[in-house]
């Protein structure tokens, strides 16, 4: 019996290596999830109100960066409205103020002043007096006609003056066009535009100083033509009154 037992356990391994030998069983592992551990649950929707939350953030931001770009470009707008015109014809205008003022202020005899007109006038073209000589009669009117000459002068000398600014407000007229309609912003159109304004101030200037010339000498011509009649009716009458040195009598024309 006791030899039985070894052999027979002989023959039991010899057939399990057999049959591990004919069928071999693979052996896996077997996890086991801990009871603490998390359940992913996929949530329709709340996958889709967290889409539309992230969609309307990106909104905002585009919002805020077109807010700002509107910005940018209203400041830059504004400083261009700000930007002041980089030309400037005040000067020449000036100076072609100076020019015609410079003229007048050469006005030969009578100068455009009250007060020496006024003397003047009192002097030379008031009422011719009956005991002036006939050589201060002569001096008087010598004196009115050269003032009315010099006032003849003086008129055309302020035309010549006037039309040789014509040119230089031309161009000026052109370069103030020009900045005009290539200004960036408003405030340079204005000024512009007020500059074009000064230009025509000062050709209305000279429009003044050739119209106060020609009136001077034609108020010249006329008071000397007024006053050579008065002289002349003083003359007649002191020819005639007896006693100055005529005697009438008879003149034989033919034999």
């Amino acid at each position: 019996m006791t030899r039985t037992m070894p052999r027979i356990s002989r023959m039991a391994s010899a057939s399990m290596f057999a049959l591990t030998l004919a069928f071999p069983v693979t052996l896996t592992p077997v996890l086991t999830s801990p009871a603490h551990a998390w359940r992913i649950v996929y949530d329709p929707s709340n996958y889709a109100q967290n889409v539309l939350t992230a969609a309307r953030t990106l909104e905002q931001i585009n919002n805020q960066i077109t807010s700002l770009q509107n910005e940018a470009q209203m400041l830059i707008n504004q400083a261009r409205n700000l930007a002041s015109l980089p030309h400037s014809s005040l000067q020449a205008l000036q100076q072609n103020v100076q020019r015609t003022q410079q003229l007048l202020g050469q006005a030969q005899n009578l100068a455009f002043e009250v007060g020496q007109i006024d003397q003047a006038f009192q002097s030379q073209y008031g009422n011719v007096s009956l005991s002036a000589t006939d050589a201060q009669m002569v001096a008087d009117a010598r004196s009115r006609w050269e003032n009315t000459v010099g006032g003849l002068q003086d008129a055309m000398r302020v035309q010549a003056g006037v039309v040789g600014n014509i040119d230089a407000n031309r161009a000026e007229m052109a370069t103030l066009v020009g900045e005009s309609q290539g200004a960036t912003g408003a405030l340079q159109a204005t000024q512009a535009g007020n500059q074009l304004l000064a230009l025509q101030s000062q050709q209305l200037s000279d429009l003044i100083a050739v119209i106060s010339a020609n009136g001077r000498a034609d108020a010249l011509s006329e008071a000397e033509r007024a006053t050579a009649a008065e002289q002349g009716r003083i003359q007649r009458e002191r020819f005639l009154t007896p006693g100055s040195g005529y005697q009438p009598g008879n003149a034989q024309m033919f034999n």
